[in-house]
């Protein structure tokens, strides 16, 4: 049995992971770690979980967390996580950590885009990227990984074979990507308010958004160079889902059928990715709840370019389920254990 303490239990990531796990046959949770609760009820926190869990809110103790279970999840602010790490905790347990800490390797990068100085950069290059199905086998002998991002995840997934095969100008590529609310965190913020999120759409972080510098890192990778991309998010007013829209030049004549079967041949064996039918458009509720991504795309020959679309739940595959598919992996443990369920509908 793999014990687990999650630290931030109380946000919408932590109660995702919360609810995941309590799914799982090999995964029981030891530590309910949230500051902000110390010493309430876990269910008078989240009263889903009324006689469910009956375990009361810790606080944030890394040390003594760490000398308790197995892996520990932190679903935490950026800059938390790379405060408190250091070797010695390192050596005792694995670190599964949901905020940006980690992802990006070029330090000067994560300071410039999150305006916060990185306090343990000597662990930067150690941690893993936990996209699993593009570094399963590094992940798998890993003592620390950087869950990736709602949006970098959809994006990334959407866009990859392509970029990996060399079949779109990477430098090309604009990614139009839209979130629900639960994507801004659980604390009380006047632009997530129910009237200012209701009957309005926006976009926010234009040009500037954390994210972009992670999905050019990954999607770098994959051309074997840097490169640079138009990422734009908006909010919509809904619970849950990332939807993006990418756009991208073809570098040479492709056929719809050339294109699926680059897709199919990175995603057949992939139980969480689903290459849609011709035609058919990913849309966020048919992944609602669910640790699948749905990916489709269309040809435009008379502009040469291509439209490749992702859906995802940002809570689940694009947070805690992510995070528990590479606990899986760590451990040894069949990587969809605790996460075979089926889309919620409607």
């Amino acid at each position: 049995m793999i014990k687990a303490g999650i630290i931030g239990a109380t946000g919408y990531a932590g109660g995702e992971l919360v609810r995941i796990l309590l799914g799982h046959k090999n995964a029981e949770i030891k530590w309910f770690g949230s500051r902000s609760y110390i010493d309430k009820k876990y269910a008078s926190v989240y009263r889903n979980m009324f006689q469910i869990v009956e375990d009361t809110c810790l606080d944030d103790n890394i040390e003594e967390l760490a000398n308790q279970v197995d892996v520990i999840f932190t679903a935490t602010p950026q800059g938390y996580l790379s405060s408190i790490l250091n070797e010695d905790i390192l050596k005792k347990v694995k670190v599964i950590d949901l905020s940006a800490d980690y992802r990006i390797k070029d330090v000067s990068v994560y300071e410039a885009w999150y305006q916060i100085e990185h306090k343990s950069p000597q662990l930067i290059q150690e941690a893993v990227y936990g996209l699993c199905e593009i570094n399963r086998e590094k992940i798998k002998n890993a003592r620390l990984i950087a869950n990736p991002g709602c949006y970098t995840t959809c994006s990334i997934l959407t866009a990859y074979p392509l970029v990996k095969e060399g079949l779109i100008d990477a430098d090309t590529l604009i990614i139009d990507a839209k979130s629900g609310t639960s994507g801004a965190g659980r604390g009380a913020k006047v632009p997530n308010l129910f009237c200012e999120v209701n009957e309005n759409m926006k976009a926010y972080g234009v040009t500037s958004h954390r994210h972009t510098p992670e999905i050019e890192e990954q999607l770098g990778y994959a051309a074997g160079r840097e490169i640079k991309v138009n990422f734009t998010p908006h909010l919509v007013p809904m619970n849950r889902g990332i939807l993006v829209t990418e756009y991208a030049a073809l570098t040479g004549m492709a056929t719809y059928g050339q294109i699926k079967e680059v897709y199919d041949s990175y995603y057949a064996d992939e139980k969480f990715v689903r290459v849609l039918d011709k035609d058919v458009c990913p849309e966020t509720k048919w992944v609602e709840g669910s640790n699948y991504t749905d990916i489709s795309f269309k040809i435009d020959e008379r502009t040469g370019r291509i439209i490749m679309m992702g859906a995802l739940d940002n809570l689940v595959k694009g947070a805690a389920g992510q995070a528990v598919q590479n606990m899986n992996l760590l451990f040894g443990e069949k990587e969809s254990e605790g996460l075979e369920f089926v889309p919620v509908f409607p």
